[in-house]
């Protein structure tokens, strides 16, 4: 796992452009010892081949594997731009990760910053920066910026017969992935939630909460509160803001009248839905799915990674991808930063899904770009 030191950090840059920035990335790297003097050609002509913005005011300058090499101790060397450089295409980025890697260690260190990186207001919190401490801990996942919403905090159908079994489990999942203590479950139980229509209610409490999450419950009772219906609760614990995205989602999906989707989706389906993320296929058939398995030799780093989510973005299809050799969970195949977070090696298997008007299409045209080595022949 990546470990960031002060002296990593170099606070308060400035370039004209990327090149310039990449530079002085380079000259850091090299000033600590991690790359050879000549490694900056191998970060320049990288960018010139594609692109290294990940998004969110980031980009990840790396050299080519020709200069490979030319790495003595796999590290980073972090940038920070407060006033911003031109990444190209309209991109600024505020923070540059310079990285040297020998081998695959770079798939882990992107894999943990990808992770980080991709939360909402990310990069709001990296421009406004003041010191080395606070990027260290943006980058570490030490300040949460999303809140705690998996599988795990979600259960569907639970036999409950009244509002405070709801509750009791909504605070018991929230309790048992470490979110909140007993103090908040006390407190939740004794609170009256509030209605959002079609049998769906909100509650929460900062009682004892050590991290923001969302829980969901679900009942297929026919149990009533304050004479209205009660087929779904949405419980939150909040000691931060980082829950207002998934709250904005919810109000969302009441606004639009859409509780009856959300009380009859399944676990995945919750999920994205308040995440407001794209659906993951009910159902998937083998036309609409297939398996490639990657050949590139240090497996999806920046480039083919970018090369792979540019094949799916061609097609207007939904389509998810899972790495079946990593924890098997599918993400948005048109999101470089969640791609690149799947920590897909050489040999590793990714199954794709599509779901829409051009789904055999895209399947076939990603499997031909892999096939081709996406970029990298």
């Amino acid at each position: 796992m990546l470990k960031l030191a002060k002296s990593d950090i170099t606070l308060a840059q400035t370039a004209s452009d990327k090149f310039e920035a990449i530079k002085n990335i380079a000259n850091s790297l090299t000033n600590s010892g991690l790359v050879e003097q000549g490694y900056v050609e191998g970060m320049l002509n990288r960018e010139k081949q594609n692109s290294t913005f990940l998004g969110n005011g980031i980009a990840i300058p790396h050299g080519t594997t020709d200069t490979r090499d030319m790495v003595k101790t796999t590290g980073v060397a972090v940038h920070h731009f407060p006033q911003g450089v031109n990444w190209g295409d309209d991109n600024t980025v505020y923070v540059a990760i310079g990285i040297a890697a020998k081998s695959d260690e770079h798939l882990g260190i992107l894999k943990q910053l990808t992770k980080v990186l991709s939360a909402d207001g990310v990069e709001q919190r990296l421009r406004d920066a003041k010191s080395a401490e606070d990027i260290i801990a943006l980058l570490n996942g030490d300040v949460q910026l999303e809140a705690e919403f998996d599988a795990s905090l979600v259960q569907l159908q639970f036999p409950a017969s009244d509002m405070i079994q709801m509750s009791a489990v909504a605070a018991g999942l929230l309790k048992n992935t470490g979110c909140a203590g007993s103090e908040f479950v006390a407190d939740l139980v004794s609170k009256s939630p509030t209605h959002l229509g079609n049998g769906l209610w909100l509650t929460g409490s900062d009682k004892q909460v050590s991290r923001t999450g969302i829980s969901f419950v679900s009942t297929a009772n026919d149990c009533e509160f304050e004479g209205e219906k009660v087929r779904g609760l949405v419980a939150f614990a909040a000691c931060n803001n980082s829950h207002q995205g998934i709250l904005g989602q919810l109000s969302k999906i009441v606004f639009d009248q859409q509780q009856e989707q959300l009380l009859n989706a399944s676990v995945e389906q919750v999920l994205a839905l308040l995440k407001g993320e794209p659906q993951a296929p009910a159902t998937s058939d083998a036309g609409n799915s297939a398996v490639f398995k990657i050949k590139n030799t240090h497996g999806l780093h920046a480039r083919p990674g970018a090369m792979l989510v540019a094949e799916a973005k061609k097609f207007e299809s939904n389509i998810r991808v899972a790495n079946l050799d990593g924890d098997g969970k599918e993400v948005n195949a048109k999101s470089l930063m969640k791609v690149i977070a799947l920590g897909v090696k050489h040999g590793h298997q990714l199954q794709f899904s599509a779901e829409g008007p051009d789904a055999p299409q895209a399947l076939e045209s990603i499997g031909k770009a892999i096939a081709a080595g996406l970029g990298e022949g």
